[in-house]
């Protein structure tokens, strides 16, 4: 034991104290293995076996057949007890080791893991945090893309964004735009100078609540078969290369369409999807269905059924039984008032379209005709233009009782500066789910709402799930100046410093996949839009029932879609050569592993990332491309709606601001999801 000591003695003052530590143990480990006894060293060992040599040779020896029986028992029950005292000091020295080993496991084993640990690359890649926190980390320059429509619009991007960030596009905003560009009370145009500006009218601040146009005009004779006219009350472009919306769609058909009789559509257009049309026919809305502040829907007007087949009107003659019988009971005989259809071709009507509180009502020559409700996603100040079109001939149209103040384009109505809906700071370490939701830059109302709604989850708010807005520039000054104000303060939003196109949206899916693996460094990734709501509890229990190792692409999958050659979506064959789509999941919400985003992030750097004008699309056919070198299991569920909502979803699509609301509050009362159908 000396020199154990003493190594042990001159080891302290020249190693670090785990070599010394170290040092000590594997001596005594040696020594507990090569003796018997726990407390002898081999150098003892062999004077032990020395002095029991000795002591055999002085004695006599003693034969087998010479020694008395009860001696030779005993010495068996001798050899006996000393293999069992063998046995317990080997036990013993076990668990001494066993004991040891935990010791140099829990002082020796860490620090060096810990040491390693700093020494050694992460698996995971590195968290990257964009220096200035709100434009995106994506690389976008001219040698990025062949396409001279993303080069252009990311060089005008680049020069606005550099204008924000040195203040000078403060000055021309400082005054509000109401200042520059008053809203008029009231708006009258002639005939002639209707039809010089393109058949239309701006409506510089929108409508308000019982606000009213009038339109004086005449249906003319068809030039083709079809006889028919449109009104439309249309918004602001939201992006270049995308269709203003339709805020309300009136389309009277004199001659019909497949049924033959008059009959007038009603409809909506948001972001370039056409709703459910609302058809009055003739026939008047049952008593049992929704009124628009208290108005039917659809008025009843003559259709004249009667013809040689012996079709009649649904209020045909009573027979002479019923007369009899209901003078009997003494009710009287209504006498039934009908009208002919409102229009008629060369016969000057007036049409005046009013704002309620419920919806919009259509008078023409004083007779109400019919009453369309509100439709998501739109508010009064949307209709910013009034648009005619087809076989009219169109005298004067004047509105009034419009609103005195400007919808402010700027964001000060619509969003709300409190801390309470500001981001929480990102986590110091990777995260399970990032959720990237496209948004334009104008959608200042939409954005409110997502905050005040599904963005309040505790997963969001304990940073566990992170979720950002990406948002392109506008090309509207004073819009990009309320954006950057908005972005710094809530911390929410990333900025994909392009010029905003449709055709360019995918750039954002690629930005969403950037902030995903490398800003937050996140497990799954899951795209939305900011008229989506998310039930995020449900997203992160569907994708833990998918096992780690496992790529995947979930969704509301669409499979073997092919592309329309014709009409306003035709997709060219220099855009799209083949003739199906790879399968894609739509674009209101899918998630993806992260390996897949990685992947997408490398192929756009090193330009062989191929991009196409449907975000959606090309995400499904990178994700095919994926395929080929690793497995990528699709899975696909029709609770991620498409179009509006469905009970039991998990994404719930063209879902308005108060929408997005209703749908929070019942979220929080109840656990089975309901929808708010509201309009």
């Amino acid at each position: 034991m000396e020199g154990l000591e003493n190594r042990s003695g001159i080891g302290v003052g020249v190693c670090f104290p785990e070599k010394c530590l170290l040092e000590m143990f594997l001596e005594l480990l040696c020594s507990l293995l090569w003796c018997r006894s726990p407390l002898l060293n081999p150098f003892q060992l062999r004077e032990a076996k020395r002095e029991k040599e000795r002591r055999r040779l002085h004695q006599p020896e003693i034969g087998y057949s010479q020694a008395p029986k009860p001696e030779m028992k005993r010495g068996r029950i001798g050899k006996l007890d000393t293999l069992l005292s063998f046995t317990r000091q080997r036990s013993t020295q076990i668990f001494i080791v066993l004991g040891l080993f935990y010791i140099l496991f829990v002082f020796l084993e860490i620090p060096f893991v810990f040491r390693t640990a700093q020494e050694q690359p992460s698996r995971l890649p590195p968290l990257v945090r964009p220096p200035n926190g709100v434009v995106s980390g994506l690389t976008l320059n001219d040698a990025a893309f062949d396409s001279s429509l993303y080069q252009s619009a990311c060089r005008v991007g680049r020069a606005i964004w550099a204008e924000l960030k040195s203040g000078k596009a403060q000055g021309p905003v400082s005054k509000p735009d109401n200042q520059s560009r008053p809203c008029p009370g009231s708006i009258s145009v002639s005939g002639p100078v209707f039809f010089s500006r393109g058949r239309s009218m701006v409506i510089p601040c929108g409508l308000t609540l019982g606000s009213h146009l009038t339109v004086v005009g005449e249906p003319l004779k068809p030039q083709r078969r079809k006889c028919q006219f449109m009104m439309e009350l249309q918004g602001l472009t939201t992006v270049e290369g995308e269709e203003p919306p339709r805020v309300l769609h009136f389309n009277p058909r004199l001659k019909g369409d497949w049924s033959g009789k008059p009959v007038i559509e009603l409809n909506t257009c948001y972001r370039m999807h056409w709703g459910t049309a609302m058809r009055c026919d003739g026939w008047k809305s049952r008593a049992g269905e929704d009124t628009v502040d208290g108005l039917v829907k659809c008025e009843k007007w003559i259709r004249g059924d009667d013809d040689d087949d012996g079709d009649t009107d649904r209020h045909a003659v009573e027979s002479n039984a019923e007369w009899w019988l209901k003078r009997l009971i003494g009710r009287t005989k209504r006498v039934p008032i009908d009208w002919p259809f409102p229009f008629s071709v060369n016969k000057l009507f007036v049409l005046t379209l009013s704002a309620g509180l419920e919806g919009y009502h259509v008078h023409v020559d004083g007779r109400h005709v019919t009453s369309f409700p509100y439709r998501t996603g739109f508010a009064l100040e949307d209709a910013t233009g009034l648009i005619l079109s087809g076989d009219i001939s169109v005298r004067s149209v004047f509105a009034a009782s419009l609103p005195s103040v400007h919808p402010n384009i700027s964001s000060q109505q619509q969003l709300e500066f409190s801390t309470r809906w500001r981001a929480p700071s990102l986590p110091h370490f990777g995260v399970e789910l990032f959720v990237g939701i496209l948004s334009a830059g104008n959608h200042f109302a939409e954005r409110m709402a997502v905050r005040k709604s599904w963005m309040q989850h505790s997963l969001i708010k304990s940073s566990k799930v992170v979720a950002r807005f990406f948002v392109a520039l506008n090309p509207r000054k004073e819009i990009n100046v309320e954006l950057k104000k908005e972005a710094e303060y809530f911390g929410d939003i990333v900025i994909v410093p392009y010029m905003d196109n449709y055709d360019l949206v995918v750039l954002k899916t690629v930005a969403i996949c950037e902030y995903g693996v490398r800003t937050v460094s996140a497990e799954y990734i899951m795209k939305g839009d900011d008229d989506t709501f998310i039930k995020v509890d449900d997203v992160i229990t569907r994708v833990r029932n998918v096992p780690y190792s496992m790529s995947f692409y979930i969704g509301n999958i669409n499979y073997r879609h092919r592309p329309m050659r014709h009409g306003k979506w035709a997709v060219t064959y220099e855009e799209w050569p083949e003739e199906e789509y790879p399968p894609y999941a739509n674009g209101p919400g899918y998630i993806l592993s992260s390996d897949i985003a990685s992947y997408i992030l490398s192929e756009f750097e090193k330009h062989k990332l191929r991009l196409f004008k449907m975000e959606d699309v090309s995400m499904g056919m990178w994700v095919e491309q994926f395929n080929r070198t690793k497995p990528v299991y699709y899975f696909h569920s029709l609770r991620f709606c498409q179009f509006g909502c469905v009970e039991g979803y998990i994404t719930a699509h063209y879902q308005s601001p108060r929408q997005m609301i209703c749908l929070w509050e019942k979220w929080q009362m109840q656990t089975i999801p309901e929808c708010c159908n509201m309009r």
